[in-house]
């Protein structure tokens, strides 16, 4: 969690779990998914979390109470990662299906699609001040998008496999 008292744990049995830093302590299990869970990540408010699945979803939780607050559908394949944008409003999601989406962190509405990998994506994720989006994908490349129109502006080529996570460094000015 941003304030560092808890950890999420994403799991293939369906389930992801909080516990509590310092102990150990399991304080909670989140159950809705019905295939296994790739990412579960907070936002940057500590208040909600999403979780991203195999069962082509992604959900946003209510981080103290555990409770589902919305699912996110759209996606026609498996859901490898979620990440919220830096203002906590928007939602982004990667997908086997070749696409990231943004989405409305409020109310699950689908805002934007990316197309333009030949592959899976693995990862999708926010430069630090919201305005670019970095993809990763099994097509061998990672993209990088900007986030209002999703409008592809740069192609990363040379690996000789998948993508499998392209991040901004905290600055966002190298990826």
């Amino acid at each position: 969690s941003p304030d560092g008292q808890r950890i999420v744990t994403a799991s293939e049995d369906k389930t992801a779990k909080v516990w509590e830093a310092q102990t150990g302590q399991e304080l909670m299990t989140l159950i809705g998914h019905d295939a296994g869970i790739r990412s579960a990540v907070y936002s940057r408010d500590g208040r909600r979390v999403v979780t991203a699945s195999l069962d082509g979803t992604a959900k946003v939780w209510d981080a103290q109470a555990g409770k589902e607050l919305l699912t996110l559908t759209g996606h026609d394949n498996w859901v490898s990662s979620a990440a919220y944008s830096p203002d906590g409003q928007g939602i982004m999601t990667a997908s086997w299906d070749k696409t990231a989406k943004v989405w409305d962190a409020q109310t699950s509405t689908e805002l934007l699609t990316l197309t333009g990998h030949n592959g899976g994506v693995f990862s999708a994720g926010y430069s630090p001040d919201g305005q670019r989006i970095v993809t990763g994908s099994g097509d061998h490349t990672a993209k990088v998008w900007e986030a209002q129109t999703s409008t592809e502006l740069l192609t990363l080529a040379g690996h000789a496999r998948g993508v499998t996570s392209a991040v901004y460094s905290p600055d966002g000015r190298r990826i």
